[in-house]
């Protein structure tokens, strides 16, 4: 199995001008998954930065993702809802950046409930940005360095059937969650056009890795196979993704944060890395030794995008590359589960357990 290897600073691989100094960078969302990666990464990276991670820790947030950051002096963690204002505010005007990971993105919840989608990633997205356009106004005026970044997803283009999308791309968003992403993405750049907020947005492709909930496919698939339990496999298993190792994914995030340019979107996407559902299945338990008779296909899920591509040229130009390709991202998700089996069995039971068995029980069931 690949072993992991600690990210040089992104900014050390860019090509452009001296990436910019930050003193303090709040980290909304960063008790999930993609947060979480940005977060352990970011203190190595930045060690003289404070950072604040500020999270709900609804059921996808876990304080263990952070467990390795707790004894460091410059990182702190606040427990509050990215849409309580009085909350936030304070907590923006004494930083300097802030990067929202913050987010529903579960697609197949978002069809269940798209209410919460809204919320959380609409209005959520509407109270960081206005708490960070009333606290650095005066800040902004004297040409002081502020930055905010929002994190988005590749979902936001739509079904792409063929070639790839630049940012420039139209938003044809087709379920809940990515049209909440596309909501906050917009009014990101409403920001920035009508009060100079220096906004950017990252759109990433489908990412994997370690401390990845396990109702998304990939560690839904790497647990149940491990446990000798049926792999769900919506349709016919046609649908295409590309996927990029989580620390690649936090490394692209951090490069945009400290030298990308204020209005602009960034796609982040890796090359090469294109399989479709059966595929992805059939490779997990080839690592895992175990007999593709696990596959099970389901009824397909409404609205289902079958490809998603992006042209991420915007963003290695910027400076980025990949470190993990392909191989090696699957490898390294897989083997994290293997070791890490304590992690994920806690969350496999409870309010994971009735989701589970509303979204597949029954399509399992007849399957």
């Amino acid at each position: 199995m690949t072993q992991r290897t600690q990210q040089a600073p992104p900014e050390q691989q860019a090509q452009q001008a001296q990436p910019i100094e930050l003193r303090h960078v709040v980290v909304a969302g960063a008790a999930g998954f993609i947060g979480s990666a940005y977060a352990r990464n970011f203190v190595a990276w930045h060690p003289r930065t404070r950072i604040t991670v500020v999270d709900k820790l609804t059921y996808a947030g876990n304080p263990e993702n952070l467990a390795p950051l707790s004894a460091n002096p410059n990182f702190a963690f606040v427990q509050t809802d990215i849409c309580d204002y009085d909350a936030v505010a304070p907590l923006i005007a004494d930083a300097d950046a802030v990067v929202n990971f913050a987010a529903e993105s579960h697609v197949d919840r978002s069809i269940y409930d798209p209410d919460v989608f809204v919320r959380t990633n609409v209005l959520g997205v509407n109270t960081l940005l206005r708490a960070a356009k009333e606290a650095w106004s005066d800040a902004l005026a004297r040409g002081e360095t502020r930055r905010f970044v929002q994190v988005s997803t590749d979902e936001v283009y739509g079904h792409v059937a063929e070639g790839a999308s630049g940012e420039d791309a139209p938003l044809k968003p087709r379920n809940p969650y990515s049209a909440a992403k596309a909501g906050g993405d917009l009014l990101a750049f409403s920001y920035f056009t009508n009060y100079g907020l220096p906004v950017m947005v990252t759109r990433g492709a489908n990412t994997i890795g370690p401390y990845q909930y396990p109702e998304k496919a990939t560690p839904l698939f790497i647990t149940n196979a491990i446990e000798d339990k049926p792999l769900p496999i919506y349709g016919e298993g046609k649908a295409v993704r590309h996927y990029l190792y989580v620390d690649d994914h936090a490394a692209a995030i951090d490069l945009v944060l400290h030298q990308g340019e204020p209005g602009q979107a960034y796609n982040i996407g890796p090359e090469h890395s294109e399989l479709n559902t059966v595929q992805l299945a059939t490779r997990i338990l080839d690592y895992l030794g175990k007999p593709h008779s696990l596959i099970r296909f389901v009824p397909d899920r409404p609205g289902h995008d079958y490809r998603y591509s992006l042209d991420s040229a915007k963003v290695r130009h910027l400076g980025w590359a990949q470190r993990y390709d392909l191989d090696h991202t699957l490898e390294a998700t897989v083997a994290w589960y293997m070791e890490e089996p304590n992690w994920w069995r806690k969350i496999k039971s409870g309010e994971y357990r009735e989701y589970y068995e509303r979204q597949y029980g029954k399509a399992l069931a007849t399957a």
